[in-house]
């Protein structure tokens, strides 16, 4: 770790109050408020704490965006308002030297869709997939009591995943429901999560620090999909490293 990197760390500590009052403070950089992996990292982050019980951990969050985005970011996702920032451009992205994405120079949505199908973001496809197909070795997303209700014309509960398919891993289909549930989220709040197209690439980070505020792990994302080294279990640094 580069003196200059975690001095870096240390003035956005102290520009935002990032204090906290535990043993550990999480700081992760969204990239914007509508932003795919802002809303999935988002909600797995509220869980994580809810389901977990961690006592010995305070998160924060920047995102890209404005005050109503913000306001509707944490309502839909469980983010608490209080530990979020919202920035109006990626100044404090590029400080850090997270990484901005594929810039063809033709504009966010084309630089976006393209790294959807895989150009310069060569995990998504794998990652999208995996939405459909399910995965054994990761955990399932909705329990059997569980509403869902996609695009408000379909509804049905979590117990249709364990009939067709058991229970106890993710099943096919389930993280792709829970990708399009967030999707609509997204594009019926457009204006309000969307705050600069030109930001669509522009990924995110994470940054775990001790009580020293010295960095003990980071994480910079290149891929939409991509958000965590693990994506089978993107919140396993955590359990490694966050300890009572």
């Amino acid at each position: 770790m580069t003196d200059k990197f975690q001095n870096s760390i240390n003035n956005l500590v102290e520009e935002f109050n990032f204090k906290g009052e535990k043993r550990f403070k999480l700081i992760v950089l969204f990239g914007l408020l509508g932003d795919f992996d802002s809303f999935e990292y988002a909600i797995n982050l509220k869980n994580f704490i809810n389901n977990q019980q961690v006592k010995n951990l305070d998160i924060f969050a920047i995102a890209i965006g404005n005050i109503n985005g913000k306001r509707k970011f944490c309502k839909f996702t469980g983010f608490r308002e209080e530990n979020l920032i919202v920035v109006s451009d990626n100044h404090i992205h590029n400080n850090l030297k997270i990484p901005r994405g594929l810039d063809i120079g033709l504009g966010g949505w084309i630089n976006m869709l393209l790294m959807l199908s895989g150009i310069n973001s060569f995990k998504t496809i794998k990652e999208v997939l995996r939405g459909y197909t399910g995965d054994r070795k990761a955990k399932q997303i909705y329990s059997e009591f569980d509403k869902i209700d996609v695009l408000k014309f379909l509804n049905f509960s979590g117990d249709s995943f364990r009939k067709v398919f058991g229970d106890g891993y993710l099943r096919p289909f389930e993280l792709a429901t829970f990708r399009l549930n967030n999707m609509n989220e997204i594009i019926k709040n457009w204006g309000d999560y969307i705050l600069n197209e030109k930001y669509l690439p522009q990924r995110g980070a994470s940054f775990l620090l001790n009580d020293k505020n010295q960095v003990i792990y980071k994480f910079f994302s290149s891929d939409v999909l991509g958000y965590s080294s693990n994506m089978r279990d993107p919140l396993g640094f955590l359990s490694d490293l966050i300890k009572d």
